[in-house]
Formats: structure tokens, sequence, C-alpha cells
């Protein structure tokens, strides 16, 4: 039997979260609160001894993970970086305000923000709306998403041994994603910055050990 851990944290605050901004494939560089959300991630996560370090493309992902490995006890301090792990994608409605854009896209069919959306409809369903709503249909919807990130994380779980720690900085929807397809958790509450989600991989099976923890032990 082969098992491991992957740790997946949410990148700190950016200028765009600040602002109340739909950050996907855009980026800001993180707020000295998201720099704090990052060294406190850190902290926590630091007797994990990671034996991978993975990072989304995104300045935000790189920043927070290069806080949290120059904390960590292991000696990893530079993570390979993916794109697969990028967050979601929302093509048009980049960077426009979050509160409008939900409201917009999610209004017609009874619902007024993201969180009523995904609890509605599920999260791979509202990333089906979000692209028919794009005018220029560069949202992804749900297959593409996937398809996009699978192979990454494929990849990642192909080369890891048993007893293996991973750690992946990343990106708020991807995450809901990964712990919406992984298990029945709750994915309409946001995942909060710098907070902590892991996983169990078992002979290739994946369950989630814990989502969004951000003041709960780590193990």
């Amino acid at each position: 039997m082969t098992t491991f851990n992957i740790y997946m944290v949410r990148h700190g605050q950016t200028y765009l979260n600040k602002y109340h901004r739909i950050q996907g494939w855009s980026d800001t560089p993180l707020t000295d609160n998201g720099v704090a959300d990052a060294k406190r991630a850190g902290e926590r996560l630091k007797d994990v001894i990671f034996t991978h370090a993975v990072s989304s493309d995104a300045r935000r992902a790189r920043q927070t993970a290069g806080y949290i490995l120059e904390a960590n006890n292991g000696k990893i301090k530079e993570p390979e970086i993916d794109i697969a792990f990028r967050e979601e994608n929302f093509g048009y409605f980049e960077g426009n305000d979050d509160y409008a854009t939900w409201h917009m896209v999610g209004s017609p069919h009874g619902t007024n923000n993201f969180h009523e959306m995904i609890d509605t409809f599920s999260i791979e369903k509202t990333k089906d709306m979000l692209h028919e709503a794009d005018p220029y249909h560069d949202a992804e919807d749900n297959a593409t998403f996937w398809g996009r990130l699978q192979p990454g994380f494929d990849h990642l779980i192909n080369k890891c041994q048993d007893g293996d720690k991973v750690f992946v900085s990343t990106h708020g929807t991807l995450i809901r994603s990964v712990v919406s397809k992984y298990s029945d958790i709750d994915v309409a509450v946001s995942a909060i910055n710098g907070s902590v989600t892991k996983l169990t991989v078992t002979d290739g099976k994946i369950s989630v050990d814990y989502f969004n923890n951000v003041d709960q032990p780590i193990d």
C-alpha cells in the first residue's frame, strides 16, 4: 500500500482580493495582510517536512510558496512551477467587481452571489454557467478546467512515494473544485487566504482529510 499526503494552501490576500475583484488568470501581488497570511501558514506548516513542492505560475502563489518554504524545516526552498495549478480562468469577467459579476450571472437563475450559485447548482455547474454568460466564452467551463488541471494533478501523484508530504501553493476556486470532486464537504464557503486543505492519496485513491483549515492543528 502506498499512502502520501498533499497540503494545498490558498495564496495570501492580494490587492484584487482586497478590492473584491475577480482574479483568476489575472494577477496582483500580495498585500501586507497577504504576506502575513503566508507567514502564518508557513509557521503552521514548518514541521511538515515536504518531499515535493509545487506552485502555480501566478505571482501571488509563488510569493506565498516562498514564505512557506522559507519557514519550513525541510530542505526544499523553491517550488516546481506548474501552470496546471493556475486558478480558474474567468474570461471576460477578469478584474470585474465580484459582487456585481456574480449577481449578473446568477440572478437570472435565482441566485445573487458566487456562494449561492455553488450551493444551488454545484461548483462544476457554476463554471459552465459562467462560460455561457461570458460574451467571448473565454471563461473555463468545468470540462476545460479539469482538462488543464487533471494532467498536472496526475503527474504530481504519479511521482510520489509512500510517506511523501507534498506542498501545493494554489488558488481558492481550484482548491474548492478539488474538494468537491473528491469529497462531500460543503464548498459553498470560500477558501480563506492562507488556509490549508489536506488530501490523503492511498493507492491512487484521493480523500480529503480537511478543508479550509486556518486554526486547527496541522498533522
